[in-house]
């Protein structure tokens, strides 16, 4: 057959497109070996000691600790580390740890020994574990996988869940993690719809040196509510009441972990803040953790059922961006681009959400019964 000028050739160039695909996923996988080595013996070591309820329960909270906070960081100090590039690192997790201590020190010695300001307290996660299965001690470390690979997931339903022993505190849960987002959505699209003007105005030259005070002063009263909110994740393998060996063991882990987090500055999950519109400046920053703060505050006062707070914190971004574009009256093109990134985090969130439940399901027999009876009506 005699090839025709200018046509196509016969054999398309689909091996060159595998081949950088192969590529791609070659090179992900030589920069993560270590990581994915780590979560395969976590994984291994997991199978290996959840029979035994006394070592389980702390190799569950160690996984849980890191991870929770590892992927919530983005939320309260994301913004914080982002805005403080340079300032040492160490001074942030002074600054951050000092103010975990003093909190979780004021439940345990208020509330008898609680560590999660009575977020345990809700029936179907009042009573600690006896026992274990694999699963619960997985679920921390799948977060870590999901945190590394940049998706900001609900902890509280990814490790609250698993131990619920009624689908219906997971529904209240839900519900009121919905009613979160709504609300940050909301409150951060109104105003910054009617302020971005004048918060443009301020977001100008260099920041006085009182913003970066505020900043300090709100983020460290954002990341004290944050604790009320979300200890209970990570308490919720150990004892309701712990004493004090344990509770030197349990807050003496979480610092170091911070110090830890802040070194790396906030580690993969940090490109979720990254890629927001100026949250470098300590102006714009501050007036995200304050507005985030006050949600969480309310909601706190509401009752004491657990939520999840980064639900909450991705409607507030959400809303935040789509009111400047839509002020600033960019072009639909950049407009569109906002809503791909509302809707990024959104299945991220609901990721989390339909993982969690799979898992609180696959744990749970009288979840299996209930399930069942629905599936059958």
């Amino acid at each position: 057959m005699i090839k025709k000028k200018g046509a196509k050739p016969l054999v398309p160039a689909q091996p060159y497109k595998f081949r950088k695909r192969y590529n791609q996923l070659d090179l992900i996988f030589r920069k993560e070996k270590k990581f994915l080595y780590f979560i395969a013996f976590s994984l291994i070591a997991a199978g290996i000691v959840y029979p035994y309820p006394s070592l389980a329960m702390w190799v569950g909270f160690a996984f849980a600790g890191y991870s929770a906070i590892a992927n919530d960081s983005i939320q309260t100090i994301g913004t914080f580390i982002v805005s403080n590039e340079d300032k040492k690192w160490y001074w942030q997790w002074l600054f951050m740890g000092l103010i975990f201590l003093v909190t979780v020190t004021y439940s345990w010695v208020t509330l008898a020994g609680d560590v999660s300001f009575q977020r345990l307290a809700t029936p179907g996660l009042d009573q600690a574990p006896q026992q274990f299965v694999y699963l619960q001690l997985a679920s921390p470390i799948i977060l870590l996988l999901l945190t590394r690979f940049r998706v900001p997931v609900s902890t509280t339903f990814m490790l609250l869940s698993i131990f619920t022993a009624t689908s219906g505190t997971i529904v209240s849960m839900v519900n009121k993690s919905l009613a979160g987002y709504a609300v940050a959505f909301g409150s951060a699209f109104v105003l910054y719809l009617l302020l971005s003007r004048v918060i443009k105005r301020f977001i100008k030259g260099e920041a006085h040196i009182a913003w970066t005070v505020a900043q300090w002063v709100i983020s460290g009263f954002l990341w004290y509510i944050w604790l009320v909110q979300d200890l209970a994740n990570i308490a919720v393998y150990l004892p309701r009441q712990l004493q004090a060996t344990e509770f030197i063991a349990f807050s003496g882990f979480i610092f170091l972990g911070l110090g830890a987090l802040f070194y790396m500055k906030g580690d993969k999950i940090q490109h979720i803040i990254n890629e927001k519109s100026e949250v470098h400046d300590v102006r714009s920053a501050t007036i995200i953790d304050l507005v985030y703060a006050l949600i969480l505050y309310y909601f706190k006062e509401v009752n004491n059922l657990p939520m999840s707070t980064t639900w909450v914190f991705v409607g507030l971004l959400a809303g935040r961006e789509l009111a400047m574009r839509i002020r600033a009256q960019d072009s639909a093109v950049h407009i569109g681009k906002t809503f791909k990134l509302i809707g990024k985090d959104v299945v991220s969130v609901t990721i989390g959400l339909i993982i969690s439940i799979i898992l609180a399901v696959a744990i749970n027999p009288v979840m299996q019964e209930e399930l069942k009876s629905y599936l059958l009506k």
